[in-house]
């Protein structure tokens, strides 16, 4: 069986080839990927430094050997943090660095003035199982982000190791262990076993780390793809699944699906007048006015140009209407500044709801798309129905009257009785 030296010459050898690799690959990562992919390029290379001075370092005096060796791996832990928080966005402060301090200034100190192995055992253990768990908790936090499987792995690795380096520390506590011990040879089967699990972050770590970078990657290329890059809101593409999956809900709980497809008026003189930037302003402006309006069920969607359509489960037409007209006011009495003047956005609006007989969401769709001629033609700044005329319209908008009751109703309207001689 090799010894504890051999295995540390292995390792450093494939940590910092894995170190060299990622050096190398994380410049082809995005600037937001980049700086958390060079941190944990940092904490590799640190704890390749780590099993190098333990492998080579018997010449250095001792207590500088074991510092050096001991703050290679604290400090690594501790760069595997850091990039961990900036992958999530998280801010990384000065006692984070804490624990890595402290460990190798205990490590300085009880090999130098008071030797005293079970000390520094105790306060590297801390250390390590420390910095590690801090890991695996930003891991594990599924508010975090997206679920990975590679984050999952990846904070599975800290846990295991994190535990581990408590057991260790333990089972050496419990030994009968001189203070001059050195934990690079192979004279403790721990050694063995502590050099043997040193690749496990560095390397299979390191593999996660980049499979967790390539699923936050992909995932942006499909937020990107199904996403209106100028709006925010979904696009086209989106808005097609979307709709499916609301129609085929709405068949099968028998329930109201309204489709409103929304049209800024005379957009092209915006853009003719004041210029496209003016015009992408005003497309933002009208989207968020639109969304402000709409009900956390609903959906919107551009579906292209200055087109916008919104899904309105489970609401019948004549709340859905309301809901448009609100939308449409929401657009006109809005202020849109260009230049340090006002300029009036108007909007149209085609409403459809579901039939029996539609074969699917495009069926409804079409109808609203109709509905949207028909404003256009009727004058603009109006939400059309197909097959709904404008007194019809009105009567939606008009609340009901409460219902009252027969005894009230003799109240407010008496019998009048005939009196006979």
């Amino acid at each position: 069986m090799m010894d504890a030296k051999t295995i540390f010459t292995t390792v450093s050898v494939m940590v910092l080839a894995n170190g060299a690799i990622l050096a190398v690959i994380h410049r082809d990562l995005p600037a937001r990927l980049r700086g958390s992919a060079s941190q944990w390029c940092l904490g590799t290379l640190l704890i390749a430094l780590g099993c190098i001075v333990f492998a080579f370092g018997q010449p250095l005096p001792r207590p500088i050997m074991l510092s050096i060796a001991n703050a290679g791996f604290a400090f690594g832990l501790t760069a595997y943090y850091v990039a961990i928080c900036m992958f999530h966005r998280l801010e990384v402060r000065a006692w984070h660095f804490l624990p890595a301090t402290v460990a190798t200034l205990c490590v300085l100190w009880f090999s130098s003035v008071t030797p005293d192995f079970r000390v520094r055992i105790v306060a590297v253990s801390i250390a390590w199982t420390l910095l590690m768990l801090m890991c695996v908790r930003v891991l594990m936090d599924r508010r975090r982000g997206d679920a990975s499987l590679a984050r999952t792995i990846l904070g599975a690795m800290f846990l295991f190791v994190s535990l581990y380096s408590a057991v260790r520390g333990v089972l050496y506590l419990g030994t009968d262990i001189p203070d001059d011990f050195a934990v690079e040879t192979g004279g403790n089967w721990l050694n063995v076993v502590s050099a043997m699990l040193m690749p496990l972050l560095p390397v299979m770590g390191t593999t996660a780390f980049l499979l967790m970078c390539s699923d936050r990657l992909r995932r942006g290329l499909e937020r990107a793809a199904a996403t209106d890059y100028l709006t925010g809101l979904p696009n086209r593409r989106s808005l097609a699944g979307l709709g499916a999956t609301a129609f085929l809900a709405a068949r099968a709980d028998n329930s109201d699906l309204a489709v409103a497809v929304f049209d800024i008026d005379k957009f092209k003189a915006i853009n003719d007048t004041y210029g496209h930037d003016a015009g992408d302003r005003a497309l933002v402006h009208v989207a968020k006015r639109l969304r402000g309006e709409i009900r956390p069920t609903d959906m919107i969607a551009r579906t292209g140009g200055e087109e916008f359509v919104v899904l309105f489960p489970h609401l019948a037409m004549v709340d859905a209407f309301a809901i448009a007209e609100r939308m449409r006011a929401a657009v006109e009495q809005s202020d849109f500044i260009v230049d340090g003047g006002r300029i009036g956005i108007t909007i149209s609006a085609g409403l459809a709801s579901l039939h029996a007989g539609d074969a699917g969401y495009d069926d409804i769709l079409r109808r609203a798309d109709s509905a949207l001629y028909r404003a256009k033609s009727n004058g603009r700044n109006r939400v059309e129905i197909v097959g709904v005329d404008s007194a019809a319209k009105a009567r939606m908008l008009i609340p009901s009257p409460p219902a009252i009751s027969a005894a009230e109703s003799a109240i407010a309207h008496p019998t009048t009785h005939s009196a006979h001689p």
